[in-house]
């Protein structure tokens, strides 16, 4: 069956573009570089209960109980510090400002394989491209810095769009961007429930990207999978 679609929008973390190295080590490194001493292996587990705790009480950035997202994050780095054993105070404090914006820099994310290639091939077959995103307002700036932001029409994140996925707004949001009915659109992502289950739930294509060492998802049929991102362009174009 033909499908005809005109909008792909696109998940970014892990489909498009994934950290260099784990949280941790990244947090580790810019510690050890002030003379701040944090234990490595306690970082990786303390940022994941920060991170948690802070989604759980502060929902896509806090927006609806009056935090920024920058603030958001200042904490979760700042609480991932104290969990792993540090003093909190102005060095901490520092610490986390400048994590703040090592996130926006191109020497902390690197492009899936097949990335930038297949967006210009699916830009050059004339699709209308958008991204989806659970992500604050930096996304635009990684997005520029790493080079893929030329590719897409619109740049919607949890942040703008005051939803999250799977909240069925911010897919809503991103069909009345791209100007098309659901039918004539699909999402590419490699979250089941985030990315292709709440796509698929307002009517829209999904395409799942099975990155290695996830669990297969027994409710995909398999031409919805995609072992890399160069294989979306033969399953968009039947």
């Amino acid at each position: 069956a033909m499908l005809r679609l005109h909008l792909l929008t696109w998940d970014v973390k892990d489909t498009l573009l994934r950290l260099r190295r784990p949280v941790g080590q990244s947090y580790a490194a810019e510690a050890r570089a002030r003379g701040l001493r944090v234990p490595p292996e306690a970082l990786g587990p303390a940022f994941r209960e920060a991170y948690g705790a802070q989604s759980r009480r502060f929902p896509n950035y806090g927006l609806g109980q009056g935090l920024s997202s920058r603030q958001w994050w200042l904490d979760v780095v700042r609480q991932t510090f104290v969990l792993a054993g540090a003093q909190d105070g102005a060095a901490l404090a520092e610490l986390a400002e400048q994590l703040y914006l090592d996130y926006c820099s191109p020497h902390t994310w690197e492009e899936l394989p097949g990335a930038a290639d297949t967006l210009r091939r699916c830009r050059r077959r004339g699709f209308r491209m958008g991204v989806v995103s659970n992500f604050d307002g930096r996304l635009e700036a990684i997005l520029t810095c790493c080079n893929l932001r030329q590719h897409f029409d619109f740049v919607l994140t949890s942040e703008a769009a005051g939803a999250a996925k799977p909240d069925r707004r911010i897919f809503e949001e991103a069909l009345r961007l791209g100007g098309v009915p659901p039918e004539q659109a699909a999402h590419v992502g490699d979250d089941y429930g985030r990315d292709y289950r709440a796509a698929r739930a307002v009517g829209m294509h999904g395409f799942l990207l099975r990155t290695a060492g996830r669990d297969p998802e027994p409710q995909v049929p398999p031409e919805h999978v995609l072992p890399t991102l160069s294989h979306l362009l033969a399953l968009v174009e039947k």
